[in-house]
C-alpha cells in the first residue's frame, strides 16, 4: 500500500513538473528583467535634469573631472562620460547667457556641472592623503589640509543638486586656470585691468539670468531657487 502511494505521488509530481518549470522560469525571467531595468535606470538623469548639449549645444563642454587634468591628478569617481548634466531650468538659463555671449562674439565653456556625491566624498578622501603631486599647479600657496577650511573644497556641494556650474568664456584670460586654489582666483582680486574686465563680463552674463558667483572662485556660479534641492549620487554615463 505504501509503495502504491509513493508511486502515485511520483506520477503526480511528474505530471506537475512541466507546469512548475514554466512558472519557475517565468519568475526567473521577471527577476532578471527587474535587475536589468534597475541597472539601466541607475545611470539615467535624475528627475528634472537635462543634458546641456540637448538645450544649449553651442556651449563648449570641457569636463575636467572626467580626465586627469584636475587637482586630484586622476579621473574622479562618478564621471564615466564628459557630459554636463544640470537641472533643466539651469540649462535653460545658461542657454540665455550663451545667446547674450554670442551677441558679443563670444562662447561659454563649462568645466563642471552636476557632480555625483561620490565625487565629493573622493575629494574628502584625497585631502586626507599625503599625495601632493598637483600642488605646484593647483594650490602652490595653500596647505592641502586647509583647502576645506579656506573654502576651496566643500564637504557638501551645490554641484550635487544640479544647481551649480563651473564656467568661463572660451579664449579669455581670467588670471588663473580653473580650480586654482588661492587668493589669485578670488573674483575681485585681480592684477590686471583686462582680467578684471573679463571676470566682470562673465559675472554680468550669468547674473542677468539668476546666477550668483562664489567670491573665492571666479568660475563658480549657483542658480538661485526657492526650493531645497536634493543631492544625487547617480554616475554620469
Amino acid at each position: 500500500m505504501a509503495g502504491l502511494k509513493t508511486k502515485n505521488l511520483r506520477v503526480a509530481f511528474l505530471s506537475w513538473k512541466p507546469v512548475l518549470m514554466i512558472r519557475l522560469n517565468k519568475y526567473i525571467f521577471i527577476i532578471l528583467a527587474f535587475c536589468i531595468s534597475s541597472s539601466a535606470t541607475s545611470s539615467e538623469l535624475p528627475a528634472g535634469f537635462s543634458k546641456l548639449k540637448d538645450i544649449a549645444p553651442d556651449i563648449k563642454e570641457d569636463i575636467r573631472y572626467y580626465g586627469s587634468h584636475n587637482f586630484t591628478g586622476h579621473t574622479v569617481p562618478g564621471y564615466k562620460s564628459p557630459e554636463c548634466w544640470l537641472r533643466t531650468e539651469v540649462a535653460q538659463a545658461l542657454k540665455k547667457a550663451q545667446i547674450d555671449a554670442q551677441v558679443l562674439g563670444l562662447n561659454l565653456v563649462v568645466f563642471d556641472c552636476y557632480r555625483p556625491q561620490r565625487a565629493v566624498l573622493s575629494f574628502i578622501n584625497w585631502a586626507a592623503t599625503n599625495n601632493e603631486a598637483t600642488k605646484k599647479e593647483f594650490y602652490p600657496n595653500v596647505e592641502k589640509k586647509k583647502l576645506f577650511e579656506q573654502g576651496y573644497i566643500a564637504e557638501k556641494s551645490m554641484h550635487s543638486t544640479g544647481l551649480a556650474v563651473d564656467i568661463g568664456i572660451k579664449g579669455l584670460n581670467f588670471g588663473t586656470p580653473f580650480d586654482f586654489f588661492g587668493k589669485e582666483s578670488w573674483t575681485e582680486n585681480t592684477r590686471t585691468t583686462k582680467v578684471a574686465e573679463n571676470r566682470k563680463l562673465l559675472s554680468h552674463l550669468l547674473s542677468q539670468h539668476n546666477f550668483t558667483n562664489y567670491p573665492r572662485e571666479w568660475w563658480h556660479f549657483t542658480y538661485k531657487v526657492a526650493i531645497d534641492a536634493p543631492v544625487y549620487d547617480i554616475e554620469i554615463e
